[in-house]
């Protein structure tokens, strides 16, 4: 039985450099790949449904005047298929702000050698996978990335932020009167404590950063190819919005969120998990951490 092709949909102009890479990353006869090649915006948009792509390459001089709003035109007809941009070298730092408008990646021309289009092909194969496992990842309540779901996307992400040098900044919540309204006031109102931190949480990262709710009162977010001095400025703005949103107070009170953040660079060894554990940690009221110290020292008497 023949295998079943990679769908790739690919809007570019000349000089066709995407097009060549992606040939000779599958070559012919039997290179599994399925490439639907067009020219213009609308006929990329014209041909999504046709061509049902499991990718979208799309060339940024096509959409001229207004590059970043072309992305958008075609995030906003295929939210669900990843997106890789394409651009040339003087028009980098549009690729690079393509990202916060549904982009997953970018390809600068002169620089699409089939190692490079292998290494966004194999983000975009693993994007799919997971939109594919949404339910299973997913929290049902806020739409946010599970448990399981953060540590799969923060542990790709880690592994993308070794191989580029980059960097990355976590940071966890924790919702302190999630227990004692949810007593009082019942499943209803706990649950929008959970809503409004997570709205509260999507104002303060970009869309290209990631946020997951890790229980039922705990969340994290984890901002890529961030700097360290950035993980203070993120506390920041989560601490500045959070006192503009408990100007309007609930019946049940405020939302009373405690934040810890912790920077990982390229040198770093530990692994995603490790990084994860070392912040929420921190999150722990101090009486947990004091039994858990009182605790580890009996066991060693």
């Amino acid at each position: 039985m023949a295998k079943e092709k990679f769908r790739v949909l690919l809007a570019e102009g000349v000089p066709g450099e995407a097009a060549e890479s992606l040939r000779a990353l599958y070559p012919e006869p039997d290179g599994n790949l399925d490439l639907s090649i067009v020219s213009t915006i609308p006929t990329l948009l014209a041909t999504v449904e046709l061509a049902a792509p499991e990718a979208i390459f799309f060339d940024l001089s096509l959409g001229r005047p207004d590059p970043l709003e072309a992305v958008r035109r075609v995030h906003r007809t295929a939210p669900g298929i990843p997106l890789i941009v394409i651009a040339d070298i003087e028009d980098k730092h549009l690729a690079s702000r393509s990202i916060s408008e549904g982009a997953i990646d970018y390809l600068l021309k002169g620089f699409m050698d089939p190692r490079t289009m292998q290494r966004v092909l194999r983000t975009a194969m693993e994007r799919n996978t997971l939109e594919g496992l949404a339910d299973l990842l997913r929290d049902p309540l806020t739409g946010l990335y599970n448990r399981e779901g953060f540590t799969a996307i923060g542990t790709r992400a880690m592994e993308e932020a070794t191989r580029s040098g980059g960097m990355l900044v976590l940071l966890c919540a924790l919702i302190e009167n999630f227990a004692s309204v949810h007593e009082e006031y019942g499943s209803g109102a706990s649950e929008e404590l959970a809503v409004e931190t997570t709205n509260l949480l999507r104002t303060c990262f970009r869309r290209s950063d990631h946020i997951g709710r890790l229980g039922k009162s705990q969340f994290c977010s984890l901002a890529i190819d961030a700097a360290e001095p950035s993980a203070s400025v993120l506390r920041q703005r989560v601490e500045s919005r959070l006192a503009i949103h408990n100007q309007s107070v609930q019946p049940w009170g405020p939302l009373l969120l405690r934040l810890r953040a912790g920077f990982w660079g390229a040198n770093d060894t530990r692994s995603f998990g490790e990084f994860l554990d070392a912040v929420e940690s921190e999150l722990r009221p101090p009486e947990a951490v004091l039994k858990s110290a009182e605790a580890l020292q009996g066991s060693r008497t």
